[in-house]
């Protein structure tokens, strides 16, 4: 194995493995701030740190119209609206509801490559292995699965309009952004959505029961840190090298990985079916990248 396919892997285990965890870092954090609010100090700090690393590495901001639009697109539509969208619904939703909704990510994923990106048509290995993949997803958190909040039914539709959102994006990043460091791009993105957050904020929510304590500032730091440098300076890096739909595909291993953490970590029950859901997930990863394994022992 060549050192660049090592640090693909590592970079799909990064992602998986920080995403899978941030589910519970936004729950810790929504006890003590309000949910626009939380995001928004987030992509500050985020941003702030990115600043820095751009700034010390020299790296070139590309200001082309194209790439403007581009940083435009991602600081709206791939953090701004969503990460909105996510944080509210989490205050009404189970996170097992809100796994298996977020989970059609890589179905529109498919569907954008498959249309904007020539070289990444859909095919029935990928069609199959989403397919797989989400009935996994289906089986682990189906016993999870509830609306005790009347706004739950809101939630519901903002975590299904989410991934249309981000999927639309990631296209975009695909095909415009190659020549883009991954640092500037969500410098940009995430600079936009701190903005765009933290004025919603000022319109639509009370600061009045803020608490600065340590699980708000624990929660902000891990996810600037974690969750949205290292992550998606990852993400973007990796988008660079695979296939958008194969990238997409982390979106099912992260709930697998928030379950297992919940029962290390927290003690809480594993699902009766978790163990056959994880079976389903892996079976569809393979089954998504069957046509390049049978290229291979071809």
């Amino acid at each position: 194995m060549t050192a660049e396919k090592v640090r693909i892997w590592l970079g799909f285990a990064i992602v998986s493995l920080v995403w899978g965890s941030t589910w519970l870092a936004i729950r810790i954090g929504l006890n003590s701030l309000p949910p626009f609010l939380s995001a928004g100090v987030r992509f500050t700090v985020a941003s702030a740190i990115l600043f820095a690393i751009v700034r010390l590495r020299s790296l070139p901001v590309h200001r082309t119209p194209e790439a403007k639009r581009l940083y435009l697109w991602m600081g709206i539509l791939s953090f701004g609206i969503p990460f909105a969208l996510v944080y509210w619904a989490e205050q009404y939703i189970s996170s097992g509801l809100a796994s298996i909704l977020f989970a059609a990510y890589p179905f529109w994923v498919g569907l954008f490559s498959h249309f904007l990106l020539r070289s990444e048509p859909l095919n029935a290995f990928k069609i199959s292995g989403i397919v797989l993949c989400f009935l996994g997803i289906v089986t682990i958190f189906w016993s999870d699965v509830s609306v005790g909040d009347p706004r739950g039914t809101w939630g519901i539709g903002a975590l299904m309009v989410t991934p249309i959102m981000q999927a639309y994006t990631l296209t975009l990043v695909k095909r415009h952004g190659q020549a883009i460091s991954p640092f500037v791009l969500n410098l940009a993105g995430m600079g936009i959505a701190a903005v765009l957050l933290i004025l919603l904020s000022l319109a639509m929510e009370s600061w009045r029961g803020i608490r600065w304590d340590a699980s708000a500032i624990g929660s902000i730091a891990y996810l600037a840190v974690f969750g949205s440098v290292v992550a998606f300076v990852t993400y973007y890096w990796l988008l660079k090298r695979v296939e958008a739909v194969y990238l997409s595909l982390t979106s099912f291993i992260n709930p697998i990985v928030a379950v297992l953490l919940g029962w290390m970590v927290l003690g809480e029950m594993l699902a009766p079916f978790t163990s056959v859901g994880a079976a389903l997930v892996l079976l569809g990863l393979l089954a998504a990248n069957g046509r390049a394994l049978y290229e291979k022992i071809r």
